[in-house]
């Protein structure tokens, strides 16, 4: 199974889902994934387990969670017809809709932090705080229906606005977990094999070593972290590894070669196939098509 989405890095501007509704794990498989653009999931009903930046979170109705350009993220829901997964999503290219912010500084630095600052901590909220938010995102949904794609762009652009002004206020007042609530959580096994990957991911992976370091057996690194994630260890240590390519691919004028022992493949071929399995195009090209579209 491949845990990184695929990218065509052609600039898409919005995508949007109102109330989508799984109720088994065909309809819903949840994995490690990062993506183009900002994602901001708001969850009306379900309950599981949201994973991000080696923190996990409980997921439960009046979730809202932001997911920056190629954050790596992964939901693990669960699922049955009696506790169904009902969310909505606005996924959108910053690069595309920044200048509709111009005229407004305030709104206009909350958007620029939503892809750009520290905001990866999940918030919650009582139903009735969100009904702004679901009209405006039921509006949208009911004017798609019927939109002549001429008019997409500025429906969709006075949209985001809205519902940026919106999601605002209710973002500032609710804050996130306080660092004494976070150090009351004992903190997961999963999440601790996550901080030891997060340091040691330039390196070959060793599993002897990861036993010693955090007092357990390979076997049950090995299950608790699949039983937990839904993953194994190497197939994230992969995504984790293809996250951070992306951010040196982007951010810096290193070679392919260079970036790919930054992340710990030092063979540049295996590199290469490696990403290409994953985003459908080679570094390069994958460089050349971002610097051209941002």
């Amino acid at each position: 199974m491949t845990y990184h989405e695929q990218q065509d890095l052609q600039p898409f501007h919005l995508y949007f889902v109102y109330k989508r509704t799984s109720t088994n794990t065909d309809d819903y498989q949840g994995t490690f994934h990062a993506h183009q653009g900002v994602e901001i999931l708001i969850v009306h009903e379900g309950k599981g387990t949201l994973i991000i930046d080696q923190n996990s979170y409980e997921i439960k109705p009046g979730m809202i969670c932001i997911f920056q350009p190629y954050q790596l993220h992964h939901i693990q829901i669960e699922i049955n017809e009696d506790v169904p997964f009902v969310r909505s999503i606005v996924h959108y290219e910053p690069s595309i809709f920044k200048a509709y912010f111009d005229k407004w500084p305030i709104l206009q630095s909350f958007f620029n932090h939503i892809h750009g600052g520290n905001s990866a901590s999940p918030r919650w909220y009582e139903q009735q705080d969100l009904q702004s938010l679901i009209a405006l995102l039921k509006d949208l949904d009911e004017a798609l229906a019927t939109l002549h794609k001429n008019d997409f762009m500025e429906e969709v652009s006075l949209f985001l606005i809205t519902f940026l002004h919106a999601l605002k206020p209710l973002w500032d007042t609710q804050q996130k977990p306080t660092s004494m609530e976070q150090l009351l959580r004992k903190p997961h096994q999963a999440e601790r094999i996550m901080e030891w990957l997060q340091l040691h991911y330039k390196e070959p992976l060793r599993l002897e070593q990861m036993s010693k370091d955090l007092h357990l057996s390979p076997h049950h690194l090995s299950h608790l972290f699949k039983e937990f994630t839904g993953s194994s260890i190497s197939d994230y240590l992969t995504v984790k590894r293809m996250q951070e390519a992306v951010h040196l691919l982007t951010s810096s004028k290193y070679t392919v070669s260079h970036i790919a022992e930054e992340v710990g493949i030092t063979n540049c071929s295996h590199f290469c196939k490696l990403f290409k399995t994953h985003f459908g195009t080679t570094p390069n090209q994958f460089r050349k098509q971002w610097h051209m579209h941002h």
